[in-house]
């Protein structure tokens, strides 16, 4: 019996760092801003860093330093990088009897192009881990106290709804962060599913495009998200403005600390996996909940890659101030008398 098993993408992350990276500004470029290099030349690159990434990985690495019993489910490509995942994935403890190989296509890659520190640009392969269908999943092998589904791509976006059928039909608690394919989902066929749902992670700009409400609207979107994952727990992160949780009963909200930014990658990963960490090992206490996810999030944006700088069970981290509101029937919150 694992206490958690993930599912999601497994990925060779490579940084590339080069002053010669010029960023130009441009209607042409959908955020307003891109990055050139001159055709047809050499580029120079200062820095080249290589790490381990993934939805499916990175959580599975979290809980494994919180001191959980983790297997990961996914697949890789038949080739040097996926072995490497693998001998990775071991040394953190992580079962790996169910991580599949596929010579179709390769591991996947993400190279993340960095012209100044603060902005970047990711160019992304996603290649073996979506080559999963769900006939291939072998849940009898399986059991566990709780699911955590990273974004499905490709095929294994099938599972989705399968995967939260299973758990639910087995009494296995699910936490879900999803991908583009899930969310593009209708609105109808979401709510059936999210309803089997115990704990549901998006970032604010997911939170507006799902309820279709301003992100900075977030009592309307919490009255809206609370009716589609009722009875689980919604959880919406904002980078460094922190995160909102809701459980139906009341919202709690807390600002992410000051720190230097080394890099950002596997941020939304790490505070998940910490937030599903920290109320399992408190016994459903949100708010400590909270604090262990911003924890772990910020001592990982403090290291290159997404799993060098999470945190080990026991280890002593600042915790932020937590703020506890009632939520009435109408959406509105009120500040619970004491906080």
């Amino acid at each position: 019996m694992f206490d958690i098993v993930t599912f999601g993408s497994a990925a060779r992350d490579i940084f590339l760092k080069s002053k010669t990276f010029q960023v130009s500004a441009g209607r042409r470029f959908s955020t307003g801003e891109g990055i050139c290099l001159a055709s047809g030349s050499k580029i120079d690159i200062d820095n080249i860093y290589f790490a381990s990434g993934g939805g499916g990985t990175n959580t599975a690495a979290t809980f494994a330093l919180q001191g959980f019993e983790v297997a990961f489910c996914g697949m890789v490509g038949d080739d040097s990088v996926g072995k490497n995942i693998i001998e990775e994935l071991n040394d953190f403890g992580v079962d790996t009897n169910n991580v599949f190989k596929t010579k179709l296509k390769s591991t996947n890659h993400s190279i993340i192009l960095d012209p100044r520190n603060d902005e970047r640009t990711i160019l992304v392969y996603r290649g073996a881990s979506g080559e999963l269908p769900k006939e291939d999943i072998p849940l009898e092998k399986l059991q566990s106290k709780w699911f955590y589904l990273a974004p499905l791509s490709a095929k294994l976006s099938g599972s989705f709804e399968y995967l939260v059928n299973y758990a639910h039909d087995n009494n296995i608690k699910i936490a879900v962060n999803p991908g583009s394919r899930q969310l593009s989902l209708s609105v109808n066929k979401l709510k059936k599913i999210l309803k089997n749902v115990d704990l549901f992670f998006l970032n604010k700009e997911e939170a507006s495009k799902l309820t279709k409400i301003p992100y900075e609207k977030e009592r309307e979107i919490f009255k809206k998200l609370d009716k589609i994952v009722s009875p689980g727990i919604v959880i919406m992160t904002k980078g460094p403005d922190g995160a909102v949780v809701s459980d139906g009963e009341f919202m709690y909200s807390a600002v992410a600390p000051r720190t230097k930014v080394i890099d950002t990658t596997g941020a939304g990963d790490a505070f998940a996996s910490g937030f599903l960490s920290g109320l399992i090992q408190s016994n459903n206490n949100i708010e400590y909940a909270i604090q262990l996810g911003m924890a772990n999030s910020v001592s990982c944006i403090q290291k290159i890659g997404a799993k060098t700088g999470l945190l080990k069970k026991g280890q002593i981290f600042k915790k932020v101030k937590v703020r506890k509101e009632l939520c009435s029937k109408n959406g509105l919150c009120l500040p619970k008398k004491g906080k």
